[in-house]
């Protein structure tokens, strides 16, 4: 196949490509810089894109996006994460649809879709949440609307927490458990949806080759944990004590009380059901064996 990557810098994407590469794929980058070999050019906030460029590709991969925890939820914060994903999505489904040859379209999105559910089991069926990382995956899957007008199979991919060592959400919370300083978070009674980086890469690949894949899709492990079980996994994967935990005030304090009570003290029990019943094999379906591999 001919695929064509967005947001190729990133965590996912950057382990994608090489396998990608590894198969016998050809990778195209989309890049807002000047483009060298292998790369087209674009610029979602300036609305252009390279159109003719995009004929011929069988596959889309669609990662990019300003990251959403990196930063204390400012208004402006807030807007520059949702115009990062809205505004460039609805560029790129609007020029696939326009295409003469449609390719498969692998959109990111993410379980922030659904919400602080408490222990309720999430599939790709269920309603969507009403925070604010809940409406930016409502706004941004809703962004491809032109691509699957024009009959282009779409893929939103409903991604979890990547468990990976070359970055991401997980590689900012191993350094405390790193120096004994690690711990459950609040309660430690949310759940806590994950996936390996090789699970996340496979998901997709899967979602690429299978036409029976279409619609939200749940990249989760099937065994997803809460946080006080999975800090003591962690805890046992690194050889280091659990004990002290995270207090409440102490979140909101620093991140602030949103982006604190959003991504840190909510979340989502998801199971990844489009995955099982297409025949997905996870490479690392339970957590004790994933946590081993990347620490």
């Amino acid at each position: 196949m001919k695929v064509l990557v967005t947001g190729s810098h990133g965590l996912i994407a950057s382990a994608l490509i090489p396998r990608l590469e590894r198969d016998g794929h050809t990778v195209t980058r989309l890049v807002r810089q000047a483009p060298g070999a292998g790369e087209l050019r674009w610029d979602p906030e300036g609305g252009t894109i390279d159109r003719a460029g995009l004929e011929g590709h069988d596959a889309v991969v669609h990662m990019a996006g300003v990251a959403i925890g990196d930063h204390r939820w400012t208004e402006e914060h807030k807007r520059a994460v949702l115009d990062s994903r809205v505004k460039g999505t609805r560029l790129l489904s609007e020029a696939l649809a326009g295409l003469e040859r449609k390719p498969v379209f692998v959109s990111g999105s993410a379980i922030g879709y659904y919400g602080n559910r408490g222990d309720e089991e999430l599939t790709e069926a269920s309603a969507p949440g009403d925070d604010f990382l809940a409406s930016i995956c409502t706004q941004w899957e809703a962004a491809t609307g032109a691509a699957e007008d024009a009959g282009l199979r779409v893929v939103h991919l409903r991604t979890g927490i990547v468990l990976s060592d070359e970055g991401g959400a997980f590689k900012k919370m191993v350094l405390p458990f790193k120096l004994g300083l690690g711990g459950r978070i609040g309660s430690g009674r949310q759940w806590f949806s994950w996936v390996h980086v090789d699970d996340e890469v496979g998901a997709i690949m899967h979602a690429l080759t299978r036409d029976d894949v279409r619609g939200p899709v749940n990249a989760v492990s099937p065994n997803p944990a809460t946080n006080a079980d999975f800090t003591k996994a962690l805890g046992r994967a690194l050889h280091r004590p659990t004990v002290l935990p995270v207090p409440t005030f102490g979140l909101r304090l620093l991140f602030g009380r949103e982006m604190a009570d959003t991504m840190m003290l909510s979340g989502q029990r998801v199971l990844p059901q489009v995955l099982a019943r297409t025949g997905y094999a996870f490479s690392h379906p339970d957590l004790d064996t994933a946590l081993a591999s990347v620490v």
